[in-house]
């Protein structure tokens, strides 16, 4: 069964009784085979939540301690012949003090007792009145890891063992231990650890621990969960890690505190899944962390190993830490469910209206701020681009429209050119002029067809046959005129290509491939499509270009079919060559390019995340068209085949990519030769189409 790098974990915060270990246990007891069933591989439960957090001096009380241990054993047994892994806060004793401590459980054993570092004093946190320090089981130079340490000794720390007998099992109680569940790996911080300068999952993550487990009992007040939300978003972030925050819920004391069960299961900063606050139920999120992404996203970022304040590297960091192999993964279908969102339009800002507008404001501005800063570095004034009516120019134009009125340049310095040929639509064409003169921005218009005919007679091309030679010569024709009527305007070209068709390799060379400065070589054909939208609804509006706003336009230059217009339109004048008939819908493309290049993933896990993206959604035949998270609906076989077809462009046309002008880089994922993609022009597909012959689906 292929797992294709994702683990299940949960966190659950179950309803609470102080004091009451029967009780407590029971409700443990019952959250675990609930989490079994759901082929949960690693659960998590609040800290101390066997006895409960609030139990204050009780801790002193010899009879909790001993039945919080006695409970230990029952979940320890309750494991048995079961997959999945649990980690249940406890109170402990040891050589006479006492810790706050994380039990780990797998299978009937008890496999690490993890204690709390950052024990607090302050506020209405006493802890230190009970407990001690896990800091008394760290030593400058070997960390105790007991008979689990790679070289099979213990380890002492003036003489408190790391290793001791409890729940009718020996163990190791250390806070470095890194546990392992097949391929995925974890360790523990608990609370107040993650609040601190720098929290102990900072050097877990250096350890080797992708996974970051942390039981906590944090209370509610005003405005502090937005804060301990930020805590886990970005220690999850800083650590490349995956972060499990369970914390203790309704039962608790309410004599000073109230405790609503936050709960949160994060990824590389983002969120996967979130409890609901403040319920008098026992609560479990669910949600399948990815491995594979956070190995390779640690592996691109090298300074992820790099040398640390006092010296030490990762690989120092890793022999101070103790292995244990608790064993495989559950047996989990993700084929059948996977519980993450698969965002099918990954380059597509989403969240809520005002978030939207954030994010679409701050690409404009990158692309608005690297053409300000190319147009005064060389101290011109004037703007040539090519206005076709379709999505790329588009945009283009009003990056540069924005960039003008910013630098404060009058906007007839702005030439657009239009420029038409065999296969121009009058829709295109229109939209074209009447942005060009809504925008007030200086028109012009060269037709390309008698210099393209007189090109044909000396190469000998036949009118007639529309292949590469008919379609190429007309974008360079196109890309001549540009360029020339720059040099006599003392100008700038600005390129329109977009990423997508960087990737694809969707452009003539040296013909629209080439500009003086690509305003959209890092917006992919998803996002082009939605700027413009959101352009249209939110800047030049209500400019007038004859009886049509400036908006108007624009929204039909959105609903307008992605086209070259090389070869001539149909019988009825409308474009007859569509760009995704040919070489796949750009909402595909997209999606392939965002996971194989951001994340590295092989061929046959894009394949499986595309299903869950595509498959199941609308059927309706309508174009993408916004941040509503709708797309179209592929079946397997369409999917498969534009994803062949994406790898096979990929690598035949690198040789595109590796001679690109420069261009703000905007988002994560960039195809510069000068930056991001350093890749062989003459590297073979094979071993990924390989892949990709290997699916049985």
């Amino acid at each position: 069964m292929e797992n294709y790098g994702f683990i299940r974990v949960a966190a659950c915060s179950p309803r609470v009784k102080v004091a009451d270990v029967a009780y407590n246990t029971a409700e443990i007891l019952s959250a675990i085979t609930d989490a079994e069933n759901r082929k949960v591989s690693l659960l998590v439960f609040p800290e101390l939540s066997v006895t409960g957090y609030t139990c204050g001096d009780l801790f002193s009380q010899d009879l909790l301690i001993a039945e919080a241990e006695k409970a230990i054993a029952t979940i320890r047994t309750h494991t048995r012949a079961k997959e999945v892994t649990v980690v249940v806060g406890v109170p402990v004793r040891h050589l006479d003090r006492l810790y706050n401590c994380a039990a780990v459980i797998r299978n009937g054993m008890l496999r690490g007792l993890v204690p709390k570092v950052y024990v607090p004093n302050y506020g209405e946190f006493y802890e230190s009145r009970w407990f001690s320090s896990g800091a008394d089981f760290l030593s400058p130079g070997n960390v105790s890891t007991g008979n689990f340490h790679d070289d099979g000794k213990d380890y002492y720390r003036e003489g408190t063992p790391c290793t001791m007998k409890y729940a009718g099992f020996r163990t190791t109680i250390s806070p470095n231990q890194i546990f392992s569940i097949g391929e995925a790996t974890f360790a523990v911080e608990i609370c107040e650890d993650l609040w601190m300068p720098v929290p102990p999952s900072s050097f877990h993550a250096l350890g080797g621990a992708r996974i970051i487990v942390n039981p906590s009992a944090s209370n509610e007040v005003l405005l502090k969960h937005a804060y301990r939300k930020a805590l886990v978003a970005n220690q999850s972030a800083r650590t490349i890690s995956g972060y499990i925050y369970c914390s203790a819920s309704y039962g608790e004391s309410t004599q000073d505190m109230v405790f609503a069960g936050s709960s949160m299961i994060c990824e590389n900063g983002s969120f996967l899944a979130e409890s609901e606050r403040f319920s008098t139920k026992t609560q479990m999120i669910l949600a399948d962390l990815d491995m594979e992404k956070l190995s390779i996203l640690r592996q691109r970022e090298t300074t992820f190993s790099a040398i640390i304040p006092d010296g030490r590297t990762s690989s120092d960091m890793r022999r101070r830490y103790g292995i244990v192999d608790l064993g495989k993964a559950a047996s989990t279908s993700f084929d059948g469910e996977l519980l993450r969102n698969i965002e099918p339009h990954p380059f597509v800002p989403g969240g809520d209206p005002s978030e939207i507008d954030r994010r679409a404001k701050e690409i404009t501005s990158i692309q608005v701020l690297g053409l300000m800063s190319r147009l005064e570095h060389i101290g011109c004034k004037t703007a040539v681009i090519g206005i076709s009516g379709g999505l790329d120019s588009t945009l283009a134009l009003l990056v540069t429209v924005l960039a003008f009125d910013r630098l404060g340049y009058d906007r007839k310095g702005i030439i657009g050119i239009t420029m038409p040929g065999f296969g121009t639509t009058d829709r295109t064409h229109s939209n074209a002029v009447d942005l060009m003169t809504a925008l007030g921005v200086t028109r012009r218009e060269i037709s390309i067809v008698p210099a393209v005919k007189v090109h044909f007679e000396d190469i000998g091309q036949d009118l007639s046959v529309h292949d590469v030679t008919y379609e190429n010569s007309q974008a360079r024709e196109r890309t001549q005129i540009l360029m020339d009527v720059a040099n006599k305007e003392n100008g700038l070209v600005v390129g329109t290509g977009d990423l997508s068709e960087l990737a694809l390799g969707w452009a003539t060379y040296n013909g629209d491939h080439m500009s003086m400065y690509g305003v959209n070589a890092s917006i992919p054909k998803t996002l082009v499509k939605y700027l413009v939208k959101w352009a249209a609804e939110n800047n030049f509006g209500e400019a007038l270009a004859g009886k049509r706003t400036a908006r108007e336009i624009l929204l039909d230059v959105v609903d307008t079919p992605i086209s070259p217009e090389l070869t001539p339109a149909d019988e009825k004048g409308q474009i007859k060559q569509k760009t995704e008939d040919l070489v796949g819908p750009y909402e595909l493309h997209d999606f392939f390019l965002y996971n194989m290049f951001r994340f590295g993933y092989s061929p046959s896990k894009i394949y499986f995340l595309a299903k869950k993206a595509f498959l199941g959604k609308r059927a309706d035949a309508s174009v993408f068209v916004g941040p509503e998270g709708k797309s179209n609906e592929y079946d397997k076989e369409t999917i498969l085949k534009w994803l062949r077809k994406f790898y096979w462009r990929f690598f035949s046309q690198q040789f595109k990519r590796s001679c690109l002008p420069d261009g703000p880089k905007v988002g994560s994922v960039s195809l510069s030769p000068r930056g991001d993609l350093r890749m062989p022009s003459d590297a073979k597909v094979a071993l990924w189409i390989s892949d990709l012959d290997k699916i049985k689906d």
